[in-house]
């Protein structure tokens, strides 16, 4: 009996040591790479770079969207702005519109993320895979959890965004030749739509729509200087471009979960953004004027795919395996546009729009329906 015992213990335990044996990720091992991490850019995409005036290592920044089913490859170009390169179709992602809560709940994730070297996975059963880094600050303060949120290939997911296997190939050569840039990481995007007026109008009755707001201004940040923006975290809440107050001598430290500091947003950022933002508003309130049609909260199916994938891959989106997140979404604080100095970032920023599974598949030994 103790004999058995102790053989138990001894497989249980080396079973534990195999789940928590790291992959070999980009830069993490001396051994060679697979070809497949370490090919070069296709000579219509260098191409595309040098019409571009895109120099070959220079940071990219990735954009997100799932209801278009769109990602986007932003890359600097010889002026120091962001310049679109190049948009891919996505495969398929899967979840609803909304945030990612938890472990299991096949969101794909949405917010903005930073991808490091090690978080490439060159030795992926879903070709390749960019692992998003969920959670991150923001997420950790609102209590959600969830792992291995990637970007892949193979074209099957549970909370992640997949591509074909050619897709990915590009998008992670580019990923991998930005880090020579000497940018310590990346910049990814990630929406639960194009954050246009008629988009926030015709989602005005979903209970993410504060969240997306949220999101909306490091987008439209983004948008009107073609700068990554700078995101930190305090309060619960994501703060854009902070900068401390005037005559501050020392710069604002930010605490995920605590009261936010002093600071004011980069004056010529704000202002670009302020003249975006009013734009929009005036958009958004003539699009309710005009009776725009309230689309569904939930959209009954697991995640979509880009029509230009329906007919190659059929019946990969299926009907969804639960209830709406929507209905249990936590409650986010007031937006904290506050300052000491009588800055107007409370004023632009703080009333915008103010109308009423574990996805481990990239690690896993075996091939896996999920991501």
């Amino acid at each position: 009996m103790i004999l058995t015992m102790a053989r138990r213990a001894l497989v249980l335990a080396a079973a534990l040591a195999a789940a928590l044996t790291p992959v070999t990720c980009l830069g993490e091992s001396k051994k060679p790479l697979p070809a497949k991490a370490t090919q070069e850019l296709p000579a219509e995409l260098l191409a595309l770079l040098e019409q571009k005036k895109m120099p070959k290592y220079s940071p990219i920044v990735v954009r997100l969207f799932k209801e278009e089913a769109e990602l986007e490859v932003w890359k600097q170009d010889t002026t120091g702005r962001f310049q679109i390169l190049k948009t891919y179709p996505i495969c398929r992602w899967s979840g609803d519109l909304g945030p990612k809560l938890y472990e299991g709940d096949r969101q794909a994730p949405e917010g903005f993320y930073a991808v490091t070297p090690e978080m490439m996975n060159p030795n992926s059963n879903f070709y390749l895979s960019i692992n998003l880094g969920y959670p991150n600050k923001f997420d950790k303060a609102n209590k959600r959890d969830g792992s291995f949120l990637m970007i892949h290939g193979d074209c099957w997911s549970s909370g992640c965004y997949a591509m074909t296997d050619e897709q990915i190939s590009e998008i992670y050569s580019l990923a991998r030749d930005s880090f020579r840039s000497g940018r310590p990481s990346f910049q990814v995007q990630a929406y639960p739509f194009r954050l246009t007026p008629a988009n926030l109008a015709r989602h005005r009755n979903n209970p993410n729509l504060a969240f997306w707001k949220m999101l909306k201004v490091g987008n439209d940040h983004f948008e009107t200087t073609q700068l990554e923006p700078k995101v930190d975290v305090c309060n619960r809440r994501y703060v854009f471009d902070a900068q401390p107050p005037p005559n501050s001598p020392h710069p604002p430290v930010f605490n995920p979960a605590g009261k936010c500091p002093p600071f004011v947003v980069n004056p010529e950022i704000a202002r670009r953004a302020q003249v975006k933002r009013r734009a929009d508003e005036i958009a958004y309130a003539q699009l309710l004027e005009d009776n725009l049609p309230v689309a569904p909260i939930y959209s009954g199916l697991d995640g979509g795919m880009n029509k230009a994938f329906l007919a190659r891959f059929p019946g990969r989106v299926t009907l969804a395996m639960v209830m709406p997140y929507a209905s249990y979404l936590p409650q986010m604080p007031p937006i904290p546009w506050i300052d000491n100095d009588g800055s107007l970032t409370s004023k632009w920023f703080g009333a915008s729009f103010s109308n009423p599974a574990v996805c481990d598949a990239a690690r896993a030994s075996f091939r896996s329906s999920r991501c």
